[in-house]
């Protein structure tokens, strides 16, 4: 069966990786090259299998979350069903079965806000993981008096967390944020949308989601 390790060392896929990002360097995006898109895999699965879900789902987990925004290769609009569309080709020539196939392609076509709904548990994982994912060093413009809001808000969180309780009722986003750059309203400001999208995303895994931003609760 396909694996992680094998998407992960396949070069057709990194390149896609490598050149999406490039497109979204000139739009001014933040960093979505391997470092979000391994820290995404890691938290999708570190989610199912804490939650206790098969070795396998836990594996297709972590594909969905590598290859999730390789659509932003044909354009940053609709990423999420572009990128799911190639997945389906990528995977499908390399001779993934069709069910596994569709598994990933459904995570990865519902993954972004707007127009994704957490319809499985691997989607549910993947969406968690990816809106979860707000640091500094996912900013790669160093001129501070240049950010837009978005580069504040990345800036000011110096750690961040996503965690499951020990009874797996509760999954908890906390964040350290220095209000130096940006304000938690700021926060609120770009992320609350993605932050309605996890607490969906949790209920589909039978959790509750909470938000805790420099030790307050605020969801």
């Amino acid at each position: 069966m396909l694996t992680y390790k094998d998407i992960k060392k396949n070069e057709e896929i990194n390149t896609y990786i490598r050149k999406a990002d490039e497109s979204l360097i000139e739009l001014g995006y933040t960093e979505h090259s391997f470092a979000h898109v391994t820290r995404v895999a890691s938290d999708a699965s570190y989610i199912l299998e804490t939650m206790g879900y098969p070795a396998r789902e836990v594996e297709l987990a972590k594909i969905a979350g590598y290859l999730h925004d390789i659509g932003n290769l044909l354009n940053r609009i609709d990423h999420s069903q572009s990128g799911a569309v190639m997945a389906f080709e990528i995977l499908h020539d390399l001779g993934m079965a069709p069910e596994e196939i569709a598994t990933i392609t459904t995570a990865i076509g519902n993954h972004d806000e707007g127009t994704g709904v957490p319809v499985n548990a691997i989607s549910a994982a993947l969406i968690l993981a990816d809106k979860s994912d707000v640091r500094r060093s996912r900013v790669r413009n160093r001129d501070i008096p240049s950010f837009d809001i978005h580069d504040r808000v990345n800036y000011s969180v110096r750690r961040s967390k996503l965690s499951i309780d020990d009874d797996k009722k509760t999954i908890t986003l906390t964040l350290d944020i220095s209000t130096r750059y940006s304000s938690v309203m700021n926060y609120f400001e770009i992320f609350l949308g993605r932050m309605v999208m996890c607490r969906k995303a949790a209920e589909k895994l039978g959790l509750k989601f909470k938000l805790i931003i420099n030790d307050q609760r605020l969801m």
